[in-house]
């Protein structure tokens, strides 16, 4: 197609074999159509900060997830969600197929979080979120509840779920009569931060991706 002049790249002619093309400022014609090129696939893990939207972009001007990204060639996105006063692991990429798969719920991909919660749940209050409770949208699917420590006023506890409602966490700890008053997700789909800082990211490696996509 190249030797017979069908290809343009930026609206003009290429004819000489080997001729190179930015997928992502380019404009690539063959007959007079766009062709989409497709770069790389991309798999990072962020440790979101509070304060971030897990968006591309905000209406009203707050800091999203890919502002933390700027040495990142291409455009990536969000895979689910984190509440915007939460913090901890995110993963971003530019693989639809990939994102669809963790966040769909068929396939109840475990997150882990550790809350901060109001007073000191006793072990019934552990055994209802573990069991599920009842919110507005119906009753949440069984979880695993840990207590991990108590501080002066508050308490630390360990929650697993494999549901991607909005606000979960938070309304499931209200449900329980234990407000929450700090979220960090430590675990997402059995990825965690390791070593890195607030704010810190880094790419997945082969084998990760791999299991990921349980290959």
């Amino acid at each position: 197609m190249i030797l017979e002049g069908r290809v343009r790249v930026n609206r003009k002619v290429v004819d000489l074999l080997g001729t190179k093309a930015d997928p992502e400022k380019d404009r690539v014609e063959v007959d007079g159509r766009a062709v989409l090129l497709r770069g790389p696939k991309v798999y990072i893990l962020l440790n979101k900060p509070k304060g971030f939207i897990s968006a591309v972009a905000d209406p009203d001007k707050r800091p999203v997830v890919v502002d933390l990204l700027r040495k990142v060639k291409g455009k990536v996105f969000p895979v689910g969600r984190l509440d915007y006063d939460a913090e901890g692991v995110i993963l971003l990429t530019n693989d639809g197929e990939f994102s669809n798969k963790l966040i769909h719920p068929r396939f109840s991909v475990p997150k882990k979080y550790l809350v901060k919660v109001r007073d000191v749940p006793d072990e019934k209050d552990l055994e209802r979120l573990e069991k599920g409770v009842y919110l507005s949208d119906g009753k949440t699917l069984p979880a695993k509840a840990r207590f991990v420590r108590k501080t002066e006023e508050n308490s630390w506890i360990e929650l697993i779920v494999t549901e991607g409602r909005n606000r979960l966490i938070k309304r499931m700890c209200m449900a329980i009569g234990h407000p929450v008053s700090k979220l960090k997700r430590v675990e997402f789909a059995g990825i965690s931060l390791g070593r890195l800082k607030t704010g810190e990211w880094r790419y997945l490696t082969e084998k990760e991706v791999g299991r990921l996509k349980g290959e």
